[in-house]
């Protein structure tokens, strides 16, 4: 049986440990405002927090300070949370009942003092009811500790783990985890089907081995228990306890601190039990030999215990006087206590844990419980026990003070009271015995003065850019002499003299000069002109399939006035001789137009109208398709009549073959469109007969009254007759018909008004403000959803700038390279435009490529690429020539990665901006910021150009270009909204039912509840279908049959329906706010029971499938094509199933096929391609000997004959092979073959081309961010035009990229499935003039999710921490560097001056300014710059590399050092080559430095055999680790400097505070004990330290430790250890084990195998793709660095990088 328990726990250990490896690193957090609901394992927090390095046994109030700490942080990044504590898991703590306490009194005080859900009422994790609760709650995942404090409990953890993955539930580790201002970083491992397997094969042994261990360690628990407490068992103890508790309680009846009461009871209650304890010792001695009777000698006798209590007495006195204050200056005692207080304290913690934990028996009673978190202070009890043992002893008597003597002696007497077995000593003296509890050891107190902090001053620098950012805090600060020896070393830096041939001052090129450029417009070989041709054909092609617009050639026209922009129409002017002949040519060219539509629609309309009479659906595609391509009003108002007549005979035909049997209502829709078309867009050229016609049809449907009151004469005969029958109606009055059947079709208000701005289409009202901005070189933020429009604002700016020169540029910032493909394209495909020569409409600037950057007019580009241009000191000349600046997607500055980057863009760009979003929630705070921007740079322009207006005349052409621009730019900044989506949008959720997959439609309301409306309302984006505001209102007159309002908003007498024949958009908008408001007030008046029971009633009947539902994904796709909702697009977020899910649709289709083909199919089909091969063959010979010989007449029937029988095989041999209609979804007549072709060639030699282009002849794709270019454009231009109808997709489409859908579907739950995702996902449902209804299906989403998704609002754009030291040199370089020295300087202040986070925030701004202050002093004492602020050494090499912060200082630290030279030493036989040996080890410091991804510590438990990898990373070669260690402490020395001088700005009122429950810990200092102030002595080195983790004796000092936990100092100052750029070699999770780093890097230098490293080092193949490019690129850009800055052609360093980045290019090209 043992065995047996061993093997599945082992087993269950290493699956977990498995998972471990592949988890994900990643942000737990997305949603600032409503975050997915999670679950905190209890047990695991405190398990956490209790191996916290800096806490120290015993010290309460720091755990707690810990615990919150940790839970505020979660709480304030967006985090909803419950924290589950199992009662199981109490057995784990047998050995350790101090703990249990904790743990105890740590549920109590999360209960009581926070407003944190709190669950103890599950016994395990295998219960029915904690199953019950999941299914209910749906949590996303666990927050679990990977390891216990004992091997029982880390089983109790991975049986949590195991069950969680069953329900569906995710696992997070507590261990690694990081956070940042915004973000929680943390280890991810999914719930996959293989976990959920294991359980499901081993659950009846999972479940008897948890019971087996549960019940060993009730039995270890009972052993420890009779130990202590004899024949007392477990129950015996908790009336023990209630006993003391009620004997208190009459003794204080009113009640008081929960502090007192535990004290008091607890010293009683265990003074009694030693006392049983000592005499049950008594009798066993008497009855064994001597040797039991030397063990009793070593107990405590009952005085010491007394001695003891009187010391824990004493110091409860002091935590209940003395302020945090006061306790936070504490003396602490290194000695530990001696062996025989063990039993005694863990009597004591027992006798703890059973008063509290049945404190629940005494709720009548008046307890304060606010100071839960404080019961006990151990350090502060060793200070009082060493002052009597040793101090007192030896002469020094202090006295203890009246307030703390007064309740020192009361708490005494009580105890008195309540010992009931023998009568207790007085309160003092307080020691009575010699004995010492405390070992004597030979320093026993912690000097904080014996390693000082040195508090160094600021070197002095004299630089414009500090003075002006810094200036007025620069006065309070302490800085060095110019005769200080640190100053006086930064003279002259001594370089290893191997760097002599090194020009350290020379100018690097940058990342732009670095990017591989596509052309090279000088190159005159044909080939390479080929190859442009070919790319700008593709362009074009790609842009074709992108904009249906056609190409548009520009002519420069030059700036307009502003009033020509706005011409009146009324103005007239003396018409001409040409504007007349100009006008009547017009006019002949509309004649002939309306004559040629004529024509077009009579060769046309007998067959539409033929074809309607057959097939109304697709007779009536055929009319829709005409009149979208129909350009003459009078011929589309023809059309329309002949397809209402035929609407009408169809119906009534239909009618009378149904009788009153169901009737298919398509056609009355089909009549209504009809009719609104005509009433609506053609009213002027209605004739009284046309009326009459429409009022026939309204009344065939029922809708008499609208009828009449189009046409009030109808024939009375026709009338009767009709009446009598009655078959011909609809059913339902016209309202509800139009909201209920015709709701997407319903017309939208567009204005009729042309805009002379604009020639493809008439823009609404908010896009022309765009235009108006764009005119008057306004900026704007525009937040409008996807589809609506707010693009073609970014290309009217763009054809605005072509027209005015040929200098002017726009940017255009696009957050990914595949957006940014797509808009160069449309750009290439829109606009042409003669240049001059060299210059071209077009470029693009991503990291991989370059092409026609700084010589375009429009350039598009990523973040990143575009903030090098902007601080590269020599590129300004081109940045003034900026006319507009374009923000795709802003909502990134809100983002994960690179969010500072979108920040510093805003605030350098001098020019107008359009910031585009379809979800921001706080847009106004957004463009207030902006708009403090637009503001300064007003104040800057004015002062520059008073400065420089006697300079303008001999400026350069792009300056004085810039000059002409910026007299006439506009500092505003508009806030355009627009909420309207054009699409009506209706999700629904999928399920697995009898093996089908079925579909349910979800009411928005669903997702509601009643708390959710009375405290928020409606969500402003929740919008209703029309057919949804029906069936709410039906819902609500079901519920309430009395509703006073039912008839008004009943939708035939509602005031904007009633007598409407066309019912347009807007209409139904207002009865939908109507039906809200209404349900509003339903809950505000009392009302609550029928709202609930509305909702409730729209709530659809789920079941959630309890398998795999991705295995029925083929399914979902095969019923989504019969319910003609395809194309669509499927998110899932796992790279691996987004390519299985795509293949398995594959596969379904393949098997489909196979069954439908003939037995003897693929015979025939060997047996053709066998002929075909032999007639080729014969055909080729035939052709040989005829060029040789003349041609016979005989020979050439032969040849005809066998070119005959080649096609007849080739075409048999496509007919045998062609894939059927219903086994693809690819739309074969989208595109041509030959376009086919072309596409599929590009990705010939791409890694996943083969497979793309078998799923696209399928008619299927996938996208993700680990495809290349070229395949991901693959999939977009198919999926584009039709002919690629399915696509699964991780979050890469969610941003900005053209590939709307006619349904979305969400296919798999993630953390990043977010509001803002769910939004921009969802938003590519419905195409705009293709769809007026888009789907959004939820596949495998728990229920709870869908709802929370519904209503979450959109996160809020907060700022990121803005400066890195990298950043900071990289501005120092532009202000110091750039062409215009003043404009450099006005760019990089802006930066510093207007981060998002210091906005509006005072003490954030002197936060940023003392650390910009401190990355100053940092550079120049690393010699990257000089006292001025000029950069110097290898500044440049640093700034390139800044990716890669802090690990490019250290690389040039080791540079600078020689150690490279030292290890570059070249093989004998050749000076210019290096032994293998040489390139591994240098790998080896790169990966450390650049390649460092972490497992989780526990990981390194791991039994499992690697094939190829060595998998786990080796240290740094001894120089290189010594001198990283002298590096590190040099930094951290001067951070912990910093962070001392910065500790002024802390709030100490919110320091003094628990961070959660806001419990504060101030008062008044006790002033009247000598005691106290000799005991809380420690005035000096806890200045930058929480006064709560003072409480563990840490000091100032502790700073310098490696990793210390951010927790450690102040938390209001708002800097963290982070910021310090330092890299430890070994980083220590929270429970202080070593995590390992991942050590893929030299391992694919050493077997250069993707899938080694896919099967050892646990990377999915996208990846690890990624991760060695971006490895491969840092390791050519060091290359390339250090050819340019050294002269010496054979430096052995520069020819290693050489060496080794050709090498490990070789290995990379070969994956």
């Amino acid at each position: 049986m043992e065995e047996y328990c061993t093997e599945l726990l082992e087993n269950m250990s290493q699956l977990i440990l498995e998972n471990m490896a592949k988890a994900d690193f990643s942000s737990l957090l997305n949603d600032f405002v409503e975050s997915e609901f999670f679950l905190i394992d209890g047990d695991s927090l405190l398990v956490t927090c209790v191996c916290e390095s800096s806490l120290k046994p015993g010290q309460s109030l720091h755990f707690f300070y810990l615990v919150e700490r940790y839970l505020s942080d979660v709480i304030n990044k967006g985090g909803q949370f419950a924290v589950v504590f199992f009662k199981d898991a109490e057995y784990t703590y047998f050995n350790v009942p101090k703990l249990l306490t904790l743990r105890t009194a740590l549920i109590l005080h999360l209960q009581k003092n926070t407003t944190i859900e709190v669950w103890t009422k599950f016994s395990g994790c295998f219960t029915k009811e904690w199953n019950k609760c999941l299914d209910q709650r749906c949590p996303y995942f666990l927050i679990l500790a990977d390891e216990g404090l004992n091997d029982q409990q880390t089983h109790l953890f991975n049986f949590t783990a195991i069950q969680s993955w069953v329900a569906k539930v995710n696992i997070v580790l507590f261990s690694g985890q990081t956070s940042d201002i915004l973000r929680l970083y943390a280890y991810f491992m999914q719930s996959s089907y293989t976990n959920q397997m294991f359980y499901m094969k081993n659950r009846k042994k999972i479940i008897m081995v948890y019971k087996t261990l549960i019940k060993r360690l009730k039995k270890w628990r009972d052993k420890a228990l009779t130990a202590l407490f004899g024949d007392l068992k477990f129950n015996n103890m908790v009336g023990e306890a209630c006993e003391t508790v009620s004997l208190l309680k009459q003794v204080w009846p009113e009640g008081s601190d929960i502090r007192r009461v535990l004290c008091v009871a607890s010293c009683s209650l265990s003074l009694d039990m030693y006392h049983c304890f000592l005499e049950s010792r008594e009798k066993e001695a008497s009855q064994q030999t001597c040797k039991v009777k030397q063990k009793k000698d070593t107990c405590l006798t009952l005085k010491d215990m007394e001695d003891f209590c009187k010391l824990h007495c004493l110091s409860v006195a002091f935590l209940l006087h003395l302020p945090l204050s006061q306790r936070a200056r504490s003396r602490f005692i290194t000695s530990k206590w001696i062996q025989d207080l063990t039993t005694v304290f863990k009597m004591k913690n027992w006798c703890e844990y059973f008063i509290l934990s049945n404190m629940h028996m005494f709720e009548s009673w008046s307890l304060n419980f606010l100071h839960l978190s404080d019961l006990s202070d151990e350090p502060l009890l060793k200070n009082i026990a060493f002052y009597y043992e040793k101090e007192n002893a030896e002469g020094l008597d202090l006295n203890v003070g009246n307030v703390i003597m007064k309740e020192y002696v009361q708490l005494w007497d009580t105890v008195s009271k309540l010992v009931r077995n023998f009568d207790v000593g007085e309160p003092f003296p307080v020691r009575t015995t010699k004995l010492h509890f405390l070992q004597k050891t030979p320093s026993p107190i912690k000097e904080s003065s014996q390693e000082m902090i040195p508090n160094l001053g600021f070197i002095p620098l004299s630089c414009t850019l500090v003075d002006e950012f810094t200036g007025d805090i620069l006065k309070d600060l302490p800085f060095l002499k110019s005769d200080d020896p640190i100053v006086t070393s930064l003279v002259k830096h001594k370089e290893f003299d191997e760097l002599v041939h090194w020009h350290s001052h020379r100018p690097l090129s940058d990342d732009y000069d670095r990017t591989k450029a596509n052309f090279n417009e000088h190159s005159r070989d044909p080939y390479y002109l080929k190859g442009i041709q070919k790319y700008h054909v593709f362009q074009r092609f790609y842009g074709n399939s992108l904009d249906s617009v056609s190409s548009k050639l520009i002519t420069t026209q030059g700036a307009k006035p502003k009033k020509d922009c706005f011409k009146s129409k009324s103005s007239k002017t003396h018409e001409t001789k040409a504007d007349i002949i100009v006008r009547e040519n017009k006019k002949r060219l509309i004649a002939k137009e309306e004559q040629k539509e004529e024509q077009r629609w009579n060769s046309l309309s007998f067959n539409t109208e033929e074809e309607m009479k057959k097939n109304l659906n697709s007779g009536m595609k055929k009319l829709e398709e005409f009149l979208k391509s129909c350009k003459s009003n009078s011929v589309k108002f023809q059309a329309e009549k002949v397809g209402l007549n035929v609407c009408l005979k169809v119906w009534k035909d239909h009618c009378r073959a149904e009788g009153e049997t169901t009737k298919d209502l398509s056609i009355a829709v089909g009549m209504m469109k009809r009719i609104h078309s005509l009433l609506d867009k053609h009213s002027e050229l209605l004739q009284e007969a046309d009326q009459k016609l429409i009022a026939r049809c309204l009344m065939y449907l029922g809708f008499d009254e609208l009828a009449n009151s189009l046409y009030a004469t109808q024939d009375a005969a026709d009338d009767v007759k009709m009446r009598k029958k009655n078959k011909y109606s609809v059913g339902i009055g016209p309202a509800r018909f139009q909201l209920q059947y015709m709701g997407h079709y319903l017309i939208r208000e567009e204005r009729k008004d042309p805009d002379p701005r604009v020639q493809d289409f008439i823009p609404d009202t908010w896009q022309r403000e765009l235009l108006d901005v764009v005119d008057n070189y306004e900026s704007a933020v525009i937040v409008a959803p996807t589809s609506s429009g707010k693009t073609y604002a970014s290309y009217y700016c763009m054809e605005k700038v072509l027209k005015e020169s040929d200098e002017g540029v726009v940017v255009y910032v696009a957050p990914t390279k595949a957006l940014v493909n797509q808009v160069a394209a449309t750009v290439q495909h829109r606009y042409t435009k003669i240049m001059p020569a060299g210059e071209v409409v077009c470029g693009v600037f991503t990291r991989e490529y370059r092409h026609d950057a700084l010589n375009c007019q429009v350039l598009v580009t990523v973040p990143a690429c575009f903030e090098i241009l902007l601080l590269a000191p020599h590129r300004q000349n081109w940045v003034k020539r900026i006319r507009y600046v374009i923000f795709d997607e802003v909502h990134c500055l809100g983002g994960e990665i690179g969010a500072e980057i979108w920040e510093h863009l805003l605030v350098m760009i001098r020019c107008p901006f359009l910031a585009l979003s379809a979800t921001i929630s706080n847009p106004q705070r957004l463009t207030e910021w902006l708009q403090s921007v637009k503001r300064y740079w007003k104040e800057v322009d004015s002062a520059m150009e008073k400065g420089t207006f006697s300079k303008r005349s001999c400026g350069s052409r792009g300056s004085c270009h810039k000059e002409r621009v910026q007299a006439r730019q506009s500092y505003k900044v508009r806030l355009v909204l627009y909420g309207e989506r054009y699409n009506d949008m209706e999700k629904y959720l999928c399920s697995v039912r009898q093996g089908d997959v079925c579909f349910d439609h979800f009411h928005p309301c669903a997702a509601l509840t009643i708390d959710h409306i009375e405290k928020y309302g409606f969500p402003s984006d929740l919008a209703f279908s029309p057919r949804e505001s029906i069936q709410l209102y039906d819902t609500m007159l079901q519920v309430w049959e009395r509703w006073p309002q039912a008839q008004n908003l009943c939708p035939e007498t509602f005031t904007h329906f009633k007598n409407k024949i066309v019912i347009k958009k807007l209409d139904a908008r207002k009865y939908e706010e109507s039906l809200k408001e209404e349900f509003t007030n339903w809950i505000k008046n009392g009302n609550e029971d029928e709202a609930r029971m509305v909702l409730k009633k729209l709530s659809p009947n789920f079941q959630e499938h309890r398998g795999r539902m991705l295995d029925f994904f083929p399914c979902l796709v095969e019923k989504l094509r019969e319910m003609d909702k395809l194309p669509a697009i499927f998110f899932l977020f796992r790279l691996d199933n987004v390519e299985k899910c795509a293949k398995d649709a594959c596969k379904f289709l393949e098997n489909k096929q196979e069954e439908k083909r003939p037995p003897k199919a693929d015979k025939e089909a060997h047996i053709m391609a066998n002929k075909l091969r032999k007639v080729r063959k014969s055909l080729e010979k035939q052709k040989i000997i005829n060029e040789k010989s003349q041609k016979s007449p005989r020979r050439l029937d032969q040849a005809l004959m066998s070119e005959a029988e080649h096609n007849y095989l080739l075409k048999s041999l496509e007919k045998n092979l062609e894939i059927p209609q219903d086994c693809t979804y690819a739309d074969q007549k989208a595109i041509d073959d030959e376009t086919l072709r072309m596409v599929f060639s590009r990705v010939k030699f791409e890694r996943k081309g083969d497979i793309l282009k078998i799923l696209a002849r399928r008619g299927i794709g996938y996208h993700h961010s680990s495809m290349s270019a070229k395949e991901k454009q693959l999939v977009e231009i198919l999926f584009r035009k039709g002919f690629i109808r399915v696509v699964t997709a991780t979050g890469t489409l969610a941003l900005g990229i053209n590939m709307p859908c006619k349904s979305v579907v969400f296919a798999q739950n993630s953390v990043y499935l977010d509001a803002l995702n769910f939004r921009q996902m969802s938003g590519r449902a419905g195409r705009r003039g293709q769809d007026l209804l888009g789907d959004v299906y939820f596949f495998d989403i728990p229920l709870p999710k869908v709802e929370k998704l519904i209503k979450s609002k959109v996160p809020e754009l907060r700022g990121q921490f803005p400066l890195s030291i990298s950043f900071i040199l990289r501005l120092m370089l532009l202000a110091s560097k750039a062409d215009d020295p003043e404009d450099g300087k006005a760019k990089a202040l802006s930066v510093l001056k207007h981060s998002l986070l210091s906005f509006k925030q005072p003490r954030a701004t002197d936060m940023l300014k003392l650390y910009f202050l401190y990355s100053l002093q940092f550079l120049v004492k690393q010699g990257h710059i000089d006292q001025e602020g000029n950069p110097t050494g290898f500044a440049g090499l640093v700034s390139h590399l800044h990716y890669h912060e802090p690990s490019n200082l250290i690389f040039v630290s080791f540079l600078v050092k020689g150690l490279f030279h030292k290890l570059c030493q070249p093989i004998s036989r050749d000076p210019k080559r290096f032994s293998e040996d040489v390139m591994e080890k240098l790998v080896l410091v790169l990966a450390n430095l650049f390649g460092r991804r972490y497992f989780p510590a526990k990981f390194g438990d791991v039994n499992a055999k690697f094939y190829q990898s060595k998998v786990f990373l080796d240290d740094l070669p001894e120089d290189f680790s010594d001198a990283l260690l002298e590096y590190n402490m040099q930094v951290t020395e001067d951070f912990a400097s910093f962070l001392l001088i910065v500790s002024q700005l802390a709030d100490m009122k919110q320091e003094y505070q628990l961070p959660l429950s806001k419990i504060e810990f101030t008062g008044k200092e006790c002033e009247d004990s000598p005691l106290v102030s000799h005991l809380m002595n420690c005035v000096e080195g806890r200045v930058a330290v929480s006064p709560f983790v003072c409480l563990s004796g840490n000091f100032d000092v502790d700073l310098l430790h490696p990793g210390v936990p951010d927790h450690v100092i102040l938390h209001t100052i708002g800097i963290n250890h982070n910021q310090a750029p330092v890299l430890w070699p070994h980083i220590l999770d929270n429970q202080g084990r070593k995590m390992l780093l991942n050590a893929y890097a030299l391992d694919f230098y050493k077997h250069g195998s993707l899938l080694g490293l896919v099967q050892d080092n646990r990377l999915h193949e996208g990846d690890a793709y990624y991760l060695l490019k971006d490895f491969f690129l840092t390791i050519k850009s060091i290359s390339v660095s250090l050819r340019e800055l050294c002269e010496n052609e054979d430096d052995n360093v520069v020819l290693a990088f050489e060496q080794l980045s050709e090498s490990f290019q070789a290995k990379f090209k070969k994956v």
